[in-house]
């Protein structure tokens, strides 16, 4: 599987990480995160493969993440329900989202980066 970054346009955090992917010259596809959500499938590739824990997959600083009152629900929800809110809805999700066959990341800090690229 080619390298999947999925993200949002105006989020800074996506424009460090996809300058930081062009500096190392990594072929990447670049998907929007909020028009094409990462499928359920994907989403548990990152879960199972890549050992995330599903809590960590939300964007917990955003709009829709407090307005549907995810935090009092999350310790509620089962694995499959986390994973099918998750992909129904891209605002949902940490971004930037990156997965391949060999790399799993949510979010960008260098560091963690360095190891991958």
């Amino acid at each position: 599987m080619k390298l999947k970054v999925y993200e949002y346009k105006n989020c800074g955090t996506c424009k460090k990480a996809l300058k930081y992917l062009d500096h190392k010259k990594v072929i990447y596809d670049k998907i929007p995160i909020r028009d094409q959500p990462p499928s359920e499938k994907e989403i548990l590739t990152m879960i199972d493969t890549f050992s995330i824990d599903p809590k960590k997959l939300f964007n917990t600083s955003g709009a829709d993440y407090r307005e549907l009152k995810i935090k009092d629900k999350l310790e509620s929800m089962t694995k499959k329900e986390i994973i099918a809110l998750l992909a129904s809805n891209g605002n949902l999700i940490k971004r930037p989202f990156v997965l391949s066959d060999k790399i799993g990341l949510v979010g960008f800090k260098e560091e963690e980066w360095k190891s991958k690229f």
